[in-house]
């Protein structure tokens, strides 16, 4: 994996970061939930001015997929060798060894077309370059339209699903989300990815919201979509800045590019109330000071697993959550409220 960034310096403080990017000028960043995926919605699909033609898509992905320390070739989504004598393994080719021949590299779909809904074909969506990756002809022949399942290791079948590989969970996650937020119903996460239904919207799948935190933005994402941008106008929001994902879904804190969003987070969301913390006994009490319902509590340890998973009755405001034996140690617990999405570091002694 590129890099596991569940430490409590990267989590819990603000990292130097640059401010919000004139493209989100008219975003309400303090919006949570729901309504901040609709504004989000809106601004990249009003900026997606130059839509491109499957034809086009070539020259895009040879600029966009180019490897930030050799631009003489692409890297391939799903590859992880370059010298074990097999193509379908590869990392990286050569940009202009394009086609549909072994050897070759293709243009996979990463939200596969026969799982939109209607069929996404290729023009519109189905040419969105965002969604669109640099793969080997076989690899992505292999992935076909195989939905995304949690698994370790290098790119392969997870049962009948897929596992797009340690170095590439995030990349996957981030694609999927933004096609979600760009083209809406027709592009369901949980269409294309197997695992728990995130309480915040049925339709995400709260395994995306783990990757998109345990793999971080890599330079590859940011060269394209800066690239695709020169291209269609518009941008991915979740590159830019994966903590987005938390203020829409909730799920793992991943990196917060700017810092703004962490200390909005921290200033305008104290609504949940958690003690005691340390917990040196077996319960954790959980309370809304504003009496509105808690719809989800979810505990994480720091790879990013779900511990403990709740989905309280509608009524609920007030919560006595059950730790057991839990081993000591520093968790991630998350909050889900009609008001709020809150992340806690919670300390087991």
């Amino acid at each position: 994996m590129k890099k596991l960034f569940y430490s409590l310096t990267l989590l819990y403080t603000i990292v130097g970061f640059g401010q919000v990017p004139a493209y989100y000028s008219s975003i309400d960043f303090s919006l949570t939930g729901l309504p901040l995926k609709s504004e989000l919605s809106d601004l990249i699909t009003t900026t997606h001015t130059s839509p491109t033609t499957y034809s086009e898509v070539w020259d895009v992905l040879k600029t966009a997929d180019l490897d930030p320390t050799n631009s003489s070739v692409v890297l391939l989504i799903y590859g992880y060798n370059d010298d074990d004598g097999s193509v379908i393994n590869d990392r990286t080719r050569n940009k202009n060894d394009n086609g549909g021949s072994v050897g070759e590299w293709n243009r996979e779909h990463v939200f596969p077309k026969s799982l939109g809904s209607p069929n996404l074909g290729e023009s519109g969506p189905g040419s969105d370059p965002h969604n669109l990756r640099a793969s080997d002809v076989q690899a992505n022949g292999n992935r076909s339209n195989r939905k995304f399942a949690s698994g370790t290791g290098n790119a392969g079948t997870a049962g009948s699903n897929w596992y797009p590989g340690d170095e590439w969970i995030g990349d996957a996650a981030r694609i999927v989300m933004y096609m979600y937020l760009r083209y809406g119903n027709r592009c369901l996460p949980s269409a294309v990815a197997v695992g728990s239904t995130n309480a915040v919207d049925g339709n995400m799948i709260d395994l995306l919201l783990e990757w998109n935190a345990l793999d971080p933005v890599s330079d590859l994402e940011t060269n394209r979509n800066n690239t695709i941008q020169s291209a269609t106008g518009n941008r991915n929001p979740f590159i830019d800045n994966p903590h987005i994902a938390n203020h829409i879904w909730g799920g793992p804190d991943a990196v917060d590019t700017w810092g703004d969003l962490s200390i909005n987070v921290a200033t305008n969301n104290n609504a949940i109330s958690v003690y005691p913390n340390p917990v040196t006994e077996e319960t954790l009490y959980i309370s809304n000071v504003s009496s509105s319902n808690i719809q989800s509590i979810a505990l994480f340890d720091l790879q990013g697993r779900a511990i403990i998973t709740v989905q309280p009755n509608a009524t609920t405001s007030n919560y006595e959550l059950e730790l057991g034996n839990l081993p000591d140690g520093t968790y991630i617990l998350n909050l889900v409220s009609s008001e709020a999405v809150e992340t806690r570091k919670i300390i087991v002694l």
